[in-house]
C-alpha cells in the first residue's frame, strides 16, 4: 500500500526577530546542543510555533549566524515563525522565563522582510601578549592585503585569506582586541583574525561577540 503523503502545515502567521545570548558555560555547547535548548524553551514557554511540511515537522527556527563553539555572545540572533499573532513583549518575558540564566533573551520584535546582517564585532582577550608588539602585529595586518590562515575542517585543512573580511582590528585595552569582520564566503571567525597577527599565543583567545548587524551601523 502506497504511503500517505504528509500533512501540510499551514503557513506562518507572522515571524519574530529573538535576540539572545550564550554566556557562561554554556558558550562551550556544539550548536546543536544549543538549538535543542532553545527548542525545549520555547514548548515550555508554550510560544505558538509553526511547523515545517513533511513526515517529520520541526519548529520553524532559522538561525543567524550562530558564534562557533567556544564563543560567547551577546548578540545572537534567530527567527521563529508563529501559528498565531502573538504580542512580542509576552514572547520576550515567556522565554526569558523558560530559559537558563546561560542563555539570556535579549530582546523580541516583529520582523517584516528579511534582517540585515552584515558584519559582526567581537572582543577577544589575549592573556600574555605585551602592548607593544600586539600593537606592532596589529598595524601589520591590517597594511596587507593577504592573511592566509588555516582551520580544520570536516573535509580536511582548509587555508584562505582572512584579510578582506577584516574591516576594523584595534586594540582597546593592553590585552584586548577590538574587530569588525564581514560575512563572508568562508565564514571569517575571531579566532582566524587573531592567527593571521601572527603572535604566538600563551593561551587561546577569550572571544565574545558584542554586537552584528549592518557593517555601516559597526564601524
Amino acid at each position: 500500500m502506497a504511503r500517505k503523503p504528509p500533512v501540510q502545515q499551514p503557513p506562518p502567521v507572522m515571524r519574530m526577530l529573538v535576540k539572545y545570548g550564550k554566556v557562561g558555560p554554556l558558550k562551550f555547547a556544539s550548536h546543536r546542543d544549543f538549538a535543542r535548548v532553545l527548542e525545549r524553551g520555547l514548548r515550555r514557554a508554550e510560544i505558538p510555533m509553526a511547523y515545517s511540511s513533511g513526515f517529520n515537522p520541526h519548529q520553524r527556527i532559522s538561525y543567524i549566524n550562530p558564534a562557533p563553539t567556544g564563543v560567547g555572545s551577546v548578540a545572537e540572533y534567530c527567527v521563529v515563525a508563529l501559528s498565531e499573532e502573538v504580542d512580542p513583549a509576552d514572547v520576550q518575558q515567556r522565554l526569558q522565563d523558560a530559559m537558563p540564566t546561560d542563555m539570556p533573551i535579549y530582546e523580541v520584535t516583529e520582523l517584516v522582510g528579511q534582517p540585515c546582517f552584515e558584519a559582526s564585532e567581537f572582543m577577544a582577550r589575549l592573556d600574555g601578549i605585551d602592548l607593544l608588539p600586539l600593537q606592532q602585529a596589529v598595524e601589520a595586518l591590517l597594511a596587507k592585503e593577504e592573511a592566509l590562515v588555516s582551520r580544520e575542517t570536516k573535509s580536511g585543512l582548509r587555508t584562505f585569506n582572512a584579510r578582506p573580511a577584516i574591516e576594523s582590528l584595534t586594540v582597546t585595552e593592553p590585552h584586548t582586541l577590538r574587530m569588525v569582520v564581514r560575512h563572508t564566503e568562508p565564514l571569517v571567525r575571531a579566532e582566524d583574525v587573531c592567527q593571521a597577527l601572527g603572535l604566538t599565543l600563551p593561551h587561546p583567545p577569550a572571544v565574545t561577540r558584542s554586537r552584528q548587524g549592518k557593517l555601516s551601523d559597526l564601524l
